[in-house]
């Protein structure tokens, strides 16, 4: 298909919105690339394949998905094996190509949506995602699938329910969603009754992951970090109290000023939680706090004075003692108990 000099070019423009960072552009770019359809799957598919962006392959697969073209099949079926939200984004673009006609794109999607469906070490909302697909074949292709799944709780999973509950099983086992924001949804109604030590395991899971993500999501898995701890605050549970206090430590040791606080569900997990081996690094976070800061340092101030308070410390205790010494301006902290 040959494509005009001016088209191209708005295709170039938005497939490259679909890496950016404007929530607004990128979906007005998904919505466009779906009404150019077929004439935009060239540059998408090279875009997939050049880009290493999860976030960038989710939008691009999103795009495809509308389109709805057979020359989709290919990049699909190689995003299935990469898992995630990019595996179930890759599961949607599939869907509809099950009714293809064009050579053999639609027994190629049954392969990878069964394949999906049927492998028991998959994560359980690709598998949902594979296996809501494989609903539309005819039958009796969705009743030998389930009866192949026999007693596998997944067959059990329907709806938007069972998507989020198979998303937080396959978090607890260290499978974390590529998007935070899914993850944050869903603990006010599970991380109230899940056991104390998965929400630690959680805990750890998304810490050594923040890392590696992109700058846009880390403070997203922050924020979540910062809702498992105050989850566990609400139980009085300190299972996780130390990686509150290596939050801290991390922090102070941060030269950018961006990159220096901490959401506010830290704070008040600390408010609850926290012991004298908090203070020292609660401290040195205040100290570095710049001017600009001040109701950032009013908080740390505030979590430090419920910590002397709640532990009966006073100014003779010696952790207290060496905050002193070593930053004397910290008298202002241990003021006003």
């Amino acid at each position: 298909m040959v494509i005009k000099a001016s088209a191209a070019a708005e295709i170039r423009a938005l497939v490259e919105a679909l890496g950016g960072t404007d929530d607004v552009y990128r979906e007005a770019a998904v919505a466009r690339l779906a009404v150019i359809g077929p004439r935009a799957i060239e540059r998408l598919t090279d875009a997939y394949r050049t880009s290493r962006s999860r976030e960038t392959h989710l939008a691009i697969l999103r795009a495809l998905e509308a389109i709805g073209h057979h020359r989709s099949a290919p990049i699909a079926r190689a995003a299935m094996l990469e898992g995630g939200d990019v595996g179930v984004a890759a599961a949607a673009v599939l869907r509809p190509l099950l009714l293809s006609t064009h050579g053999s794109v639609a027994a190629e999607a049954l392969d990878a949506l069964m394949a999906a469906a049927l492998d028991p070490k998959a994560e359980r909302r690709l598998r949902l995602a594979a296996l809501d697909a494989l609903q539309d074949m005819p039958e009796p292709v969705p009743t030998r699938v389930v009866e192949a799944l026999g007693d596998d709780p997944v067959v059990r999973m329907k709806g938007e329910a069972a998507r989020i509950e198979a998303m937080w099983t396959d978090a607890t086992e260290g499978r974390l969603p590529d998007d935070p924001r899914r993850l944050r949804e869903a603990l006010p109604n599970r991380a109230s009754a899940a056991p104390l030590n998965t929400l630690r395991k959680l805990i750890d899971a998304i810490r050594a992951h923040e890392p590696g993500v992109e700058a846009a999501q880390r403070d997203g898995w922050r924020s979540v970090r910062g809702a498992l701890h105050q989850a566990l605050a609400l139980r009085g549970s300190r299972v996780a109290l130390y990686d509150l206090r290596e939050s801290l430590i991390e922090l102070s040791a941060n030269a950018q000023p961006s990159t220096r606080t901490l959401p506010v569900s830290f704070l008040a997990a600390l408010h609850v939680l926290g012991d004298e081996s908090c203070l020292e690094p609660i401290a040195a976070v205040w100290i570095k706090a710049s001017a600009d800061e001040e109701p950032w340092r009013t908080q740390l101030a505030s979590a430090f004075r419920a910590i002397v308070k709640r532990q009966k410390l006073t100014r003779r205790n010696a952790g207290l003692k060496r905050i002193l010494s070593r930053w004397p301006t910290a008298d202002e902290l241990a003021r006003a108990r």
